[in-house]
């Protein structure tokens, strides 16, 4: 099968698949299990494996396995999971048994170097009189240098276990980075965390957990980043006792995790080459996410208000309310205006009508069967009069819901339903996902099998901002295609908003994360100023603008009633979100670095986002509560000039100067202020 430089091919006992980028090979076993042969890069003729793995991969959880038998292979074409997806070509491979039959799905995107890759189990009872094989643990093997016969039988040559991947490679020296990323932000704030281990013989075997490592060679920066597509693990409905085991002396990399037991498919994951180190890396990882969720400059990236952060919660919703809100939205330049919890006629457990009505957080239906209609009361002509006029001031509606996580989401099609009469009756495109409370494999594809329905069946053009603010939720990996992650409650009312701790966030999780799918907020810096008496770093220290500054890079959230703000978010911050719409399309389109050092309150700090061509950029600097009004900095992703070369100018205070080597020079003359600047260079890269 062959589409836009896209391969997948099966001959005789080979399955091969790639692009014109890369090619990936395996051995398949007369049982229909894969071995991984080879991963070669095309480009630098570089073959990531030193030789077939011993190990099959992908393989099903469980503690058994069933005896080895002939399978019949097929390969065909399958459609896409979701329409939204970019064009890829996607196949499936089945190995059919008597007993056991093995689908596996590949998909490989013309832009990525990797194949995206699941595994789905479909088992029949076990014959009489047939022995089933037990599994046992994992243990290490002789050294990859002995020559492997490939004619054993799998459970001889080692025990097959809940497998995705497993490598054995060729480079020495290698770098191995374990990500710790962090939800539920209402107990979190630090949210991404690195580990390191320069890989030596003497290492004992590491049993790692996470969904995100990277193994570096480090003499050339050329790497591997594995991905697994599925909630962190400490709150994933499906346990593995860890996601990465590594056996340093061997080289030998065995990635855990699959989830997919009879009858059900397990999680999606990939292993993508890239090369230039870590800025190689940050662009392979958000071209994939940007496959997964193409960029749409007229859904993504919008600026989204919504009522919840001055904790009124959903006391003051009503339809002369929203009005008043929809005509501050058009002065700030709001882009969508969104209602949280309360516009519908059931109460939730937020409700400030909880108090004497009474609320629930789950199993909404067999409470008030019409839970989710509009309030009659607080909305008497419906919703449709404040949709029609937020439209005609340029702006767009959304809504907060949640999911029934009653019965494992057994009523996960009328969810659905409901949202996609709302998007079809009222055109409500933009919703906030809450309550979500994931239990079991069972309810995680019934969550997801509600995603997936309201986007095909809209056409992509839902737009979910997944919250992962506490619970157990698919968070950053889980569900990638939907829509923006929505981080962090934090509120000036409890004392736990500080602009530095937002950006540092945004910051940390940019290295990991597309930032265009983090929904980060800004909050009203007048409120509550008793709480943050004697703070320098006080919001009411920041002016409006730099308190969105600090997100435009992301997809901005005004966490409050907006005709609640005073009048200079109206006079400063609505200036620069007007210059921000005319090149967000570019800043999105491009790829987005942090740079400098971690937002601490008193470091420069920033983000670059590089056009595709990397012959122009934009750059977003921060001077925090730092006594040097100067700085220079190396940013190795930044287009190259021939000699010095000063930024145009777009917005915020002070001037940078582009020099050769991809050094920059700034000057912002007071503290807690920033700049934003745009570079052109006429050097081909």
């Amino acid at each position: 099968m062959r589409s836009n430089g896209c391969f997948i091919e099966l001959k005789d006992d080979r399955l091969r698949a790639g692009n014109e980028r890369f090619a990936r090979s395996w051995r398949i076993g007369t049982d229909g299990i894969l071995y991984a042969e080879s991963f070669r890069e095309k480009a630098e003729d570089r073959e990531w494996l030193a030789s077939p793995s011993v190990q099959a991969a992908p393989l099903p959880p469980g503690s058994v396995l069933l005896p080895e038998e002939t399978r019949i292979l097929s390969l065909q074409a399958v459609p896409r999971p979701l329409l939204l997806e970019a064009d890829s070509l996607t196949a499936e491979l089945t190995a059919s048994g008597e007993r056991l039959t093995l689908c596996y799905f590949l998909q490989v995107f013309p832009d990525c170097c990797g194949v995206r890759m699941r595994l789905t189990v479909q088992s029949r009872a076990v014959l009489p009189g047939v022995e089933e094989i037990r599994a046992i643990p994992l243990e290490p093997m002789e050294p990859t240098g002995i020559e492997v016969d490939m004619t054993q039988t799998s459970d001889e040559r080692t025990a097959e276990r809940d497998t995705l991947d497993s490598l054995l490679l060729a480079p020495l020296h290698l770098r191995l980075t374990q990500v710790t990323l962090q939800d539920q932000t209402d107990h979190h704030n630090e949210l991404a965390f690195e580990k390191e281990w320069l890989l030596h013989p003497s290492e004992s075997s590491l049993t790692l957990s996470g969904c995100l490592f990277y193994v570096e060679e480090v003499l050339t920066g050329a790497g591997l980043i594995f991905l697994k597509e599925a909630p962190l693990p400490a709150t994933c409905p499906v346990s593995s006792p860890y996601d990465l085991q590594v056996l340093s002396g061997e080289r030998r990399f065995t990635f855990a995790g699959n989830g997919a037991k009879s009858g059900e498919e397990g999680y999606a994951f990939v292993t993508l080459a890239y090369t230039d180190g870590m800025v190689g890396r940050i662009a392979a990882l958000q071209k994939y996410q940007r496959c997964l969720r193409p960029y749409m400059p007229t859904r993504d990236g919008l600026f989204l208000s919504n009522t919840w952060g001055d904790r009124n919660r959903d006391a003051r919703i009503t339809a002369n309310f929203m009005a008043q809100e929809i005509e501050a939205g058009a002065r700030l330049g709001v882009d969508v205006i969104q209602i949280d919890d309360g516009w519908q006629i059931g109460a939730t457990s937020n409700s400030v009508r909880a108090q004497s009505e009474g609320g629930v957080w789950e199993g909404f239906y067999a409470v008030q069967g019409d839970f989710w209609s509009v309030h009659p009361e607080r909305f008497p002509d419906d919703l449709e009069s404040l949709v029609k006029a937020a439209r005609e001031k340029g702006m767009r509606f959304g809504l907060w819901f949640a999911p029934d996580s009653s019965g494992d989401f057994a009523n996960w099609q009328r969810d659905s339903d409901t949202i996609v009469r709302l998007y079809q009756e009222l055109n409500i495109q933009y919703i906030k996902i809450d309550g979500v409370k994931l239990r079991s494999k069972t309810g995680e594809l019934h969550l997801k099998a509600f995603f997936t329905d309201v986007l095909n069946k809209t056409g992509g053009h839902v737009v979910f901002d997944l919250d992962v603010t506490t619970e157990a939720r698919p968070g950053y990996f889980g569900m990638m295609q939907g829509g923006p992650l929505f981080v962090e409650n934090r509120y000036t009312d409890w004392h736990k908003y500080w602009p530095h701790q937002t950006l540092r966030n945004l910051w940390q999780l940019a290295h990991h994360v597309d930032p265009l799918r983090l929904r980060m907020e800004f909050l009203n810096h007048a409120r509550n100023r008793n709480k943050y008496v004697n703070d320098p770093l006080a919001p009411i220290a920041y002016r409006p603008d730099y308190l969105f500054a600090t997100v435009m890079f992301s997809s901005p959230l005004g966490w409050f009633e907006i005709s609640n703000l005073p009048d200079t978010y109206f006079e400063e911050a609505a200036t620069l979100i007007s210059i921000w719409k005319q090149h967000r399309e570019a800043i999105f389109s491009g790829t987005i670095f942090p740079f400098g050092a971690a937002p601490d309150g008193v470091a420069w700090t920033g983000f670059a986002s590089v056009a595709p061509d990397r012959r122009s950029a934009y750059l977003l600097i921060f001077r925090e509560a730092s006594p040097s009004s100067h700085w220079q900095f190396r940013v190795p992703c930044l287009p190259y000039v021939e000699q010095p070369v000063p930024g145009k100018h777009l917005a915020g205070d002070g001037r940078a100067m582009f020099h050769p080597e991809q050094r920059i020079e700034i000057v912002i003359p007071d503290e807690r202020r920033f700049l934003f600047v745009q570079i052109r260079s006429h050097t081909v890269v």
